[in-house]
């Protein structure tokens, strides 16, 4: 192999080493700054000292969340702390149907893709996140992972807001 031949060859593949490095399990997330505050079918960010409950969220690589479902009070501000008990990158994200489809799939065409908003929770594996939403709004939600894949593999549940009665969790 000629010099030249070599030394383009050596070229490529130290252009090639970051894209093999670049994949869907990275964290997506910013530092920890200001919430942005802004109305969604599914409520508004909240404020820690208003959460008079909290609902520990367990998520794991079988692509599933337990609770599978979560009913609040209408106005009702609650902590979600979320464990990653896998060994993927995992999310939480709150939406409604509409909003999480379109999101999942900009996420399977862009695994990558930063983003981060009030109203989801991006956990490495093995570490806990949180996220403090209030439910300013009657109707129904979704929470899912929307890492490309997972969202697909029906990692997506429902939840509830409901004015008239309150359950811990619904059957």
């Amino acid at each position: 192999m000629a010099i030249i031949e070599r030394l383009l060859l050596a070229a490529l593949l130290g252009m090639a080493a970051p894209l093999a490095l670049a994949h869907g399990d990275a964290e997506h997330s910013k530092p920890p700054g200001p919430v942005v505050k802004e109305q969604k079918d599914w409520g508004i960010a909240g404020d820690r000292r208003a959460a008079r409950r909290s609902i520990e969220v367990g998520m794991g690589d079988d692509m599933r969340f337990t609770p599978d479902r979560i009913a609040v009070r209408e106005g009702e501000t609650v902590r979600f702390v979320i464990r990653n008990r896998g060994k993927l990158m995992h999310e939480f994200v709150i939406g409604t149907k509409r909003e999480l489809d379109e999101h999942a799939a900009l996420m399977a065409k862009f695994p990558d893709m930063a983003h981060d908003e009030p109203y989801m929770a991006h956990v490495p594996p093995g570490r806990t996140g949180e996220i403090v939403w209030t439910f300013n709004r009657a109707g129904e939600f979704q929470f899912a992972c929307l890492i490309a894949g997972h969202y697909q593999a029906g990692m997506v549940k429902r939840g509830r807001r409901d004015p008239r009665h309150f359950e811990e969790s619904m059957r």
